[in-house]
């Protein structure tokens, strides 16, 4: 099969599209003939050299895919040969075929091109873990989404609105802000113009935020904190703006906020599991009714990842950006 490899680590030029061996399903694994997959920030930082894959991960990039399943491992019940499946993995998304543990995998949902499917496995699961199982958002509850227009941000947005919560953004400009408000945010904030404490306190009367879902660590920790509502609670999820901040306990403990910190990538199979099968038990409903729907910016062959990483550094997309492998034409 090809696979996109990283022979060096770089920039976009470093991935380089290859002639690899076939993976081969171990126990309860299925074999995936792959279809598309997407790009994550956790790929550009594998190939920057930052994020290696988890102990016996593939090496290839990819952190969800889709495709049809090609062939079962040893112990593997519920699926079979044939079935359109989509999937979160550990890497190895980038390639023509990869080698997924079975409670990873989830089915196409009805409605949804199996293509498309690629750009639901991360985010779904990224959000539903941290917005609702460890910050238990509910109905009218305030929730302020960093980077409102990425792909987590996208999938936030209509997740949180299909359960009842109010919703404040932030994200850079007018026409991204325009997006996030057609998926449902009430409360639109241009970072680069704007306070996002003073703009969610105004919105709340003073209350502030119940839960935070945070992208960017360090450079947002202080101002987080402050924008937090008593009893509030900040999922951070990404590092782009730095991973050591000072966090003050004091406005901390008055508030009786929390403070959580969670990946995803390298979780124990069991706990990856149980995300996928809280996803599959309450998301997916939402989509096969058309509650909520995957965004993509744009599709990409999969040959041509560099391109792909580019746009996603140029932070110019809305949503996701899909790769295209062969199979998908």
């Amino acid at each position: 099969m090809h696979a996109i490899t990283i022979p060096e680590p770089g920039g976009p030029e470093a991935l380089v599209w290859a002639e690899v061996p076939d993976p081969v399903p171990g126990e309860g694994e299925v074999l995936v003939e792959v279809v598309s997959s997407a790009v994550n920030r956790a790929d550009v930082l594998q190939r920057q050299g930052f994020y290696n894959p988890p102990p016996g991960a593939s090496p290839y990039p990819g952190l969800e895919c889709a495709g049809r399943v090609a062939a079962l491992g040893p112990g593997v019940t519920g699926w079979s040969v044939g079935d359109e499946v989509c999937a979160l993995l550990a890497g190895g998304g980038y390639a023509e075929k990869v080698a997924v543990p079975s409670g990873q995998l989830l089915p196409v949902p009805a409605g949804v091109d199996l293509a498309v499917a690629a750009a639901l496995p991360e985010v779904t699961a990224t959000v539903w873990s941290n917005v609702f199982m460890v910050a238990h958002l509910r109905p009218g509850e305030t929730v302020l989404i960093h980077g409102g227009s990425s792909g987590i941000g996208t999938m936030a947005i209509q997740l949180a609105k299909a359960v009842g919560a109010r919703v404040a953004v932030t994200a850079g400009g007018p026409e991204k802000l325009a997006r996030c408000k057609e998926l449902g945010a009430d409360i639109l904030i241009d970072y680069r113009e704007q306070d996002f404490v003073e703009e969610v306190r105004q919105a709340t009367d003073g209350a502030g935020a119940d839960v935070i879902l945070d992208i960017v660590g360090a450079a947002y920790l202080d101002r987080n904190v402050r924008a937090l509502a008593v009893n509030g609670r900040l999922a951070i999820i990404g590092l782009q703006g730095g991973a050591k901040g000072e966090l003050n306990l004091g406005a901390l403990l008055t508030k009786r906020a929390a403070v959580t910190a969670t990946s995803l990538r390298g979780r124990p199979l069991a706990e990856k599991s149980a995300i996928i099968a809280a996803v599959r038990e309450h998301v997916w409903p939402l989509i096969t009714e058309g509650v909520v729907r995957p965004i993509v910016d744009r599709t990409v062959p999969m040959a041509d990842a560099a391109e792909a990483h580019r746009v996603l550094e140029s932070s110019t997309h809305i949503g996701k950006v899909l790769l295209l492998t062969p199979a998908a034409t």
